[in-house]
């Protein structure tokens, strides 16, 4: 379905002797030198090109939520839609802050909103309850994988090159702590947080729900294979974000992260396509406990720690502005020779 090739190292050491040669002490711009140097690797050596950046927000129910793990009912889901399409989202704020054009895809809300600003991508009205059964089929994981990709392919005909992911959906934490177990071999004790806030007694029922999803999910025939697990113990949105990253890794575009939740659907991008990695940019820590195992898993740095758990893009559309200014120092910073600067 996908075919991903490794970013090029070829030409490294041009990179890096074009970052060291920028009029500063070398190392003195710390991250952002790492950053430049991804984003070179990526677009071009001679200059970073960020063409029209896209934020891409992901929405869908849980049958998880039924169970009352969320601070909020699932109607939010359908709520906090159209409050995106509205402007009215803490993610609208920042993404006009960063100049992204935001697009909300319906992956599979319990009600759809009817506009024309939502993208329609329904694998269904939620998923099943993961506690009793299988949140989706293979094939439905296997088209929402397509359907993941088909939008991001739409936006990067249209000249996007840089793509952030978001999403919105009740219950969507236990879902990606399920996902995150199952891919990285671990107890849902390890991967559970409190989401966006729940309390002792409900922390611990979202627990036991987990480890009842994680048995069961265990006890199936190639239960270590990716898109299993996805149509396990998934969501709609979870399984269209990884299509859409394996999309982007696929055309040789940078791929934001946000945080948490599709933090998980890079991991098991990565999982079905190793390569995709390279392309990708880690924007910020979550607050979600088992953020640090993915960072750690694929040893990466977050650009930003602020100690977000909101979702919806937002740490991804925060950080585009520093990719902004990788862009301008590479691109644009004199050497010592231009500048006429002779180094101590």
């Amino acid at each position: 379905m996908f075919s991903v090739s490794s970013v090029s190292r070829v030409n490294d050491a041009a990179i890096r002797q074009r970052i060291d040669l920028k009029t500063k002490p070398p190392g003195s711009l710390g991250s952002l030198e790492t950053l430049a140097a991804q984003l070179a690797a990526i677009t071009g050596t001679e200059k970073i090109k960020l063409q029209k950046p896209v934020m891409l927000v992901f929405a869908a129910d849980h049958g998880i939520a039924s169970e009352g793990v969320s601070i909020a009912p699932p109607q939010v889901t359908q709520q906090m839609v159209t409050n995106f399409i509205a402007g009215g989202a803490a993610v609208n704020c920042f993404c006009q802050v960063a100049n992204m054009s935001l697009h909300v895809i319906d992956a599979g809300m319990l009600s759809a909103v009817n506009s024309r600003r939502v993208i329609d991508q329904r694998l269904g009205s939620g998923t099943a309850n993961i506690a009793i059964s299988p949140a989706m089929s293979r094939e439905t994981a296997e088209a929402g994988l397509q359907k993941g990709a088909d939008v991001l392919r739409a936006r990067h005909q249209e000249g996007s090159n840089v793509f952030a992911f978001g999403e919105m959906g009740i219950g969507n934490t236990s879902a990606a702590s399920a996902v995150l177990a199952a891919l990285l071999d671990l107890d849902t004790q390890e991967t559970c947080g409190r989401g966006t806030g729940i309390d002792d007694a409900v922390f611990v029922r979202k627990q036991q729900l987990l480890g009842q999803a994680l048995t069961r999910h265990r006890s199936m025939d190639d239960a270590s294979d990716t898109i299993n697990i996805l149509a396990s113990l998934g969501g709609f949105e979870i399984v269209q974000m990884t299509g859409a990253m394996l999309a982007a890794a696929e055309a040789g575009a940078v791929i934001m992260v946000d945080g948490f939740i599709a933090s998980v659907a890079a991991l098991a991008a990565v999982h079905i396509a190793p390569e995709a990695r390279g392309y990708m940019v880690f924007c910020h820590r979550s607050e979600e406990q088992a953020h640090q195992c993915i960072l750690d898993a694929l040893g990466a740095t977050p650009l930003l720690d602020l100690g977000l758990r909101l979702g919806e893009g937002t740490g991804a559309a925060l950080a585009y502005p520093l990719l902004l200014s990788a862009q301008s120092f590479y691109n644009c910073m004199a050497s010592f020779d231009d500048a006429g600067v002779t180094p101590v």
